[in-house]
């Protein structure tokens, strides 16, 4: 109960965290103080991207991207339907994960030799959703989709 607490609380402190950071003029540190230490790194073709996850409990997950200069080039929240619609079969996990940040759950299916990611997200409105995309054992995307999220809704 008090790590729920806490991550909804940081979750509520994203939009002051984001105000205070301005394309262009705030610096890694100025990211990192806000933010602190990202869950995950990557180099791009634009800097190094930098992933802060608010699955399960919340339905955003960030990527800051640090250009070559030192200064936040872009701060994003990814789960969107614009970025969902990106996710075709056969994309790898690899270029999933870069895209959409740590999924709130993964579901082995060892039957079938497949994996569920699942992402909550809002889909505006305020109607809560879930991104499933589903991979084989090549680690490849072979569907996915949304669907309203069931596990907000009252018993």
């Amino acid at each position: 109960m008090a790590l729920l607490a806490i991550v909804l609380s940081l979750a509520a402190c994203d939009p002051k965290r984001i105000s205070e950071l301005e394309e262009g003029v705030a610096t890694e540190a100025d990211v990192r103080a806000r933010f602190g230490e990202p869950e995950n790194i990557w180099d791009s073709p634009a800097g190094r991207v930098f992933e802060y996850n608010r699955q399960p409990q919340g339905q955003k997950n960030y990527m800051i991207t640090i250009g070559p200069d030192g200064k936040m080039a872009a701060l994003r929240q990814v789960l969107t339907p614009e970025n969902f619609a990106r996710v075709q079969p056969g994309m790898a996990m690899e270029d999933l994960r870069k895209l959409l940040g740590k999924p709130a759950r993964r579901t082995p299916y060892p039957l079938k030799n497949e994996t569920a990611w699942e992402w909550r997200w809002m889909q505006p409105p305020n109607a809560p959703m879930v991104f499933v995309a589903t991979l084989n054992d090549d680690q490849r995307v072979v569907s996915a989709g949304s669907s309203p999220d069931r596990s907000t809704e009252a018993p």
